[in-house]
């Protein structure tokens, strides 16, 4: 789909909000972008249940945090009671100097390719990829329609986990079944965490000094969903997750790469329903299924205690980011780094450790000193000598889906 630039937009505004709305919960963050800087953030969680709670943050100026406790019944009310703490701010959603909302859309299909503008059109086909996004686009098409109900004369934008996977070749993006039956379902493997890819695999060219065009990354993004990707001069040429977000790594709840014929076992022998083994398979497997946790420090302290269950985990989790760093050095042919974000990519060092042990042979060393060292700032963790470069870069979502918002409003 092609976009254009949006009528609507007050000359000179230059702020953008972000919002995420997963099924029970709204993030936002407001940014202005004359400097990248962020005005106030904030979340609502355990919208419609009576222990609702709102956190707001002013981040101008060095505000304190405040809390609202209480039933938030839906999306509507969150996203009012959220425009009421901006306001108090002097940062209310009426503002001449608010240019758009940037929505975090999960699943975009093949026809998203790129930010778009949000029209009546557009919502109808987000909504006719439901089916292959259940559980991710209803929450966010529920965001779309009360943002833009609250503020229908500002422009509003869709950013898509999906689009910077859509350059994936066919042969990658292909799952090996008949072609009309995937065709008729759309089955194939579309990727997620894009923005997220998008933004690390450009903020690790910076830390190279090279342009993005010239650098061959693999972006490990690893947090309680976790994705790995190869991207080749800027393009994304592979990517772990597939026609859903269950595909790949071993993340905190979901099992990753599994063989089909599991699912087919389970209905079988253990009598279990295509609802039960979607639970299995999303909430009660990964981490969580192997050892009882999904919080990577948890289990590191476990593991420290020789606990033989989260040590497990904890090799299983590994072996595979080391299966998927090989295959994607073979994908690239030639790697110049290898990235880690997200909250275990960033503040995990023996997962980093761990992951890059043993893959001398692939140009890849980590320095014990260098990846001991906890910041918020992109920074190399191997050593000068190292042929391919090992680097911990943090994301930053928010301000990827502000950037490509307020660049396709921007009059």
């Amino acid at each position: 789909m092609t976009t254009e630039k949006t009528e609507g937009t007050t000359p000179g505004a230059t702020r953008v909000l972000v919002l995420n709305s997963g099924s029970s919960s709204v993030k936002y963050q407001l940014l202005d972008m004359r400097d990248r800087s962020r005005l106030a953030s904030g979340l609502v969680e355990r919208i419609g249940e009576e222990t609702s709670r709102l956190v707001h943050t002013p981040l101008a100026g060095g505000g304190e945090s405040r809390e609202r406790h209480g039933r938030i019944p839906d999306h509507e009310a969150a996203l009012k009671a959220a425009a009421e703490e901006l306001a108090a701010d002097g940062l209310g959603l009426d503002s001449p100097e608010l240019a758009a909302i940037g929505h975090r859309v999960v699943h975009g299909g093949l026809r998203f390719t790129e930010p778009t503008v949000i029209t009546d059109e557009v919502l109808k086909e987000i909504e006719r990829l439901v089916p292959v996004a259940p559980l991710h686009n209803p929450a966010n098409i529920t965001g779309i329609r009360t943002a833009r109900a609250l503020r229908p004369d500002l422009p509003q934008v869709a950013v898509f986990d999906t689009a910077f996977h859509t350059t994936m070749p066919e042969y990658a993006a292909r799952y090996a079944i008949d072609v009309e039956t995937a065709d008729a379902h759309r089955i194939r493997r579309y990727g997620f965490h894009g923005t997220s890819h998008a933004y690390v695999s450009r903020k690790a060219a910076e830390l190279l000094e090279k342009a993005p065009e010239d650098v061959n990354v693999i972006v490990l993004h690893l947090g309680n969903g976790a994705s790995a990707s190869a991207v080749a001069g800027g393009r994304c040429v592979e990517t772990s997750m597939g026609l859903t977000p269950l595909e790949g790594l071993v993340m905190g709840t979901r099992s990753g790469d599994i063989d089909p014929a599991v699912t087919f076992h389970l209905k079988r022998v253990a009598g279990m329903s295509a609802d039960e083994i979607d639970e299995l398979l999303n909430k009660k497997s990964g981490l969580v299924g192997l050892c009882g946790d999904n919080d990577m420090r948890e289990i590191r302290r476990r593991v420290d205690e020789g606990d033989e269950r989260a040590a497990l985990a904890f090799d299983i989790y590994v072996h595979r980011l080391k299966k998927y760093i090989g295959a994607y050095s073979a994908v690239l042919g030639r790697v110049d780094a290898v990235v880690f974000t997200a909250g275990v990519g960033e503040n995990s060092a023996p997962v980093r450790q761990a992951a890059i042990a043993g893959l001398e042979e692939l140009g890849l060393v980590v320095d014990a000193d260098l990846n001991a060292v906890r910041s918020g700032e992109p920074r190399l963790i191997s050593p000068n000598y190292a042929r391919v470069a090992v680097a911990v870069v943090p994301t930053d979502e928010e301000l990827e889906i502000a950037g490509q918002t307020f660049a396709l409003v921007d009059n």
